[in-house]
């Protein structure tokens, strides 16, 4: 019999993608399921931008076009770095890939050998690791607590580093969190990193648009780490454009070529005629970016004190994306109806089966007394799914 490769064994389904599953095959049942799982706006990509791709299927634009992306593309990237970020790149430095999640990939497979060891900040992103692990890589865990609104400090950054560090992933904006890194607090970061000059930064800056507290930071901008940042991003969030599968990164020229090499036996290059539109995205009007954002931060503000209404629940303060995180360990060890609450699992089954709501449980993000609930949907979905989670967490005692 045909064994599979062990490599499967080193990695699980995304517990993210589990539970907007189930959430489904619930619905298929005729069951009204509030789904605060998915980490999806709920809006539609801005008329301008598909305008743009209807344009490039009339034209024909229905090729090929070059693995790192079309010239276009590469240089509205450019001024969007520069525009928004400060930052100076060149074309080469530049490689578009299908989706941000294809741009992890392909600097990580880059730059992780077997044994080299790789920071993850916790809570985080659930590829991160999972990626690492494909590559034989050792993921070294960071726990960050919600008193530090779950951020890494330097003292815990420094504390992490070993001669076997290769490589440092995080987000910020943060999923699942919501947190934001500052200026300050990047800059706090940057000066660990300058004492370690051979450790790589994955910055991974997706949700860069979706920010409540001012200009998005990237630590690309302190002294030499540009030299060795690899930006993460792409159009997913900001401009709605899920199902597009578009993402970017900005690399050092080495680490580029690395990417488009691994790329270029992969997928090769992107959809072209998404490429068009990203073009337009990118240097076209931003003003349906900021109307989403405003409408986000009106959700953000009604379920952060929506939440802290009800007992036992301890909630940050999330200052960007789109997720509330909240503590819910005070229900750990209570019961309805036989059924005992043990951990975040047991809750968000919980939850869905009895409260009709489908979250994603903490333990996937590496923070067990936690759940992910996400509020990119309407108003009324987050209003009755707030409804019942109170309803039902009330019955547990």
């Amino acid at each position: 019999m045909n064994q599979l490769a062990e490599r499967l064994s080193r990695i699980s389904e995304p517990q993210t993608i589990k539970m907007a599953k189930l959430g489904r095959e619930l619905k298929a049942q005729g069951i009204d399921i509030v789904d605060l799982s998915i980490g999806e706006p709920d809006f539609d990509t801005p008329e301008h931008i598909r305008e743009a791709a209807k344009k490039a299927i009339d034209e024909g634009f229905t090729h090929y076009t070059p693995v790192a992306g079309i010239a276009d593309l590469r240089q509205a990237v450019i001024h969007k770095l520069k525009r928004d970020n400060g930052l100076d790149y060149t074309p080469e430095q530049i490689v578009v890939s299908t989706g941000a999640k294809q741009c992890l990939a392909n600097a990580v497979l880059a730059l992780v050998d077997p044994g080299d060891e790789v920071i993850i900040p916790t809570p985080y992103w659930v590829t991160y690791s999972e990626q690492v692990k494909l590559c034989q890589g050792e993921v070294v865990f960071v726990p960050c607590g919600i008193e530090n609104n779950y951020k890494i400090t330097p003292a815990q950054l420094e504390a992490a580093i070993t001669p076997k560090t290769k490589l440092f992933m995080f987000s910020s904006p943060c999923n699942p969190t919501g947190s934001v890194y500052s200026k300050e607090e990047l800059a706090a970061l940057a000066e660990v990193f300058e004492k370690h000059p051979n450790i790589y930064i994955i910055s991974d800056e997706i949700y860069e648009y979706i920010n409540y507290v001012g200009k998005h930071e990237s630590i690309a901008q302190f002294g030499d780490l540009k030299n060795r940042t690899i930006l993460i991003n792409g159009l997913s969030k900001g401009f709605a454009m899920t199902g597009w599968r578009l993402g970017y990164l900005a690399a050092p020229l080495d680490i580029a070529r690395a990417c488009d090499k691994i790329q270029s036996q992969f997928t090769s290059a992107t959809c072209s005629i998404t490429q068009r539109a990203a073009v337009t995205a990118l240097t076209g009007d931003l003003s349906s970016a900021h109307a989403m954002v405003a409408e986000f931060k009106k959700r953000r503000a009604f379920i952060h004190e929506a939440l802290k209404e009800i007992p036992g629940l301890l909630v940050n303060d999330p200052e960007g994306a789109f997720y509330m995180f909240p503590d819910m360990s005070a229900f750990f060890g209570k019961s309805y109806e036989g059924q005992t609450i043990n951990n975040a699992d047991d809750l968000c089954m919980y939850l869905l089966h009895r409260a009709h709501v489908s979250t994603v449980t903490g333990a996937a993000f590496q923070q067990p007394n936690c759940i992910r609930l996400s509020y990119a949907t309407s108003m009324d979905k987050l209003q009755e799914g707030v409804k019942r989670m109170k309803e039902w967490l009330g019955k547990l005692s």
